[in-house]
């Protein structure tokens, strides 16, 4: 006589890290999927950063003194820098009116029924919008070439420092976007999310030296701007580019743009990131 034993495979449990990351990619495709779905989102988010371009290069450009000169090119080169860095945090404000939009509607509470990590859904989040931020950022560069910007105009560079250039901002884009997914968890409807999004974006973005030369600021003014965040990254896409900066600086950051630049995003993100998740793990608990 035999018997019959049956038996149970089980398999063993997933490697968490692998997981997130497999999480992170679908929650990331969804929300591409859905920006193909819906173009308008991605066609507006390109007229803004367009409409800068124009109306600061042809309104402002001949009345800007940049190293000595006031040229209108001479202030397109220096603008673009500026320009760039202030699009890719702008899209802070999509970010946490995505993440306001799905809390609303209820499909966070979906995904928490699923078997996924749970800082997987603010992760592809954030991944799907630094997409739609590179589109951005190729865009405006295309029409950035066709109203005069060239790099190299005020020094040497290569194409290995221009692509460092964009790496830089899409990194600093990417930092910005966890601060936004921290926004959009903390308040109720995506009107707000946008609404909070962008009242504090205006004051880091122009009080920099995105726009104008510090030099022409107040001595209390001109500390507060070298030493911003987003400061750093247009000062480090400015020397990357080739293309006229502000006067020299004692400030740190002034003076090593670059790694200023990488600093900042990193801190950024892993503050943000470390926030923003445990929000999310409290908002849903």
């Amino acid at each position: 006589m035999s018997a019959v034993t049956d038996t149970v495979a089980t398999a063993a449990p997933a490697n968490p890290i692998s997981q997130s990351f497999r999480d992170s990619l679908v929650v990331a495709k969804r929300n591409l999927i859905r920006m193909t779905r819906i173009p308008e989102m991605v066609i507006f988010g390109l007229i803004q950063p367009i409409m800068f371009v124009v109306l600061f290069s042809y309104v402002f450009g001949g009345s800007m003194q940049i190293g000595g000169s006031t040229s209108p090119e001479a202030y397109r080169n220096f603008l673009m820098a500026g320009i760039f860095a202030q699009t890719v945090t702008f899209a802070t404000a999509g970010a946490g009116a995505g993440i306001a939009d799905d809390m609303h509607k209820g499909l966070i509470d979906r995904f928490r029924s699923l078997p996924m990590a749970r800082g997987a859904v603010l992760t592809g989040r954030t991944l799907a919008d630094l997409v739609q931020t590179a589109l951005t950022v190729f865009v405006l560069a295309i029409v950035a070439l066709l109203v005069g910007w060239r790099v190299g105009s005020n020094g040497d560079t290569n194409a290995g420092k221009v692509l460092a250039a964009f790496g830089l901002l899409l990194l600093t884009g990417y930092a910005f976007t966890w601060i936004g997914a921290l926004i959009g968890l903390s308040v109720r409807t995506p009107e707000a999310a946008t609404s909070g999004g962008l009242i504090w974006l205006f004051p880091v973005t122009f009080i920099s030296n995105a726009f104008v030369d510090t030099t022409h600021m107040t001595p209390w003014l001109r500390h507060i701007a070298e030493w911003n965040p987003f400061s750093a990254t247009v000062q480090a896409c400015r020397t990357l580019f080739g293309n006229p900066g502000v006067s020299p600086s004692d400030a740190w950051p002034m003076a090593h743009p670059v790694w200023a630049s990488l600093i900042y995003s990193v801190v950024i993100i892993v503050i943000f990131r470390t926030l923003a998740v445990r929000k999310y793990r409290s908002a849903t608990a």
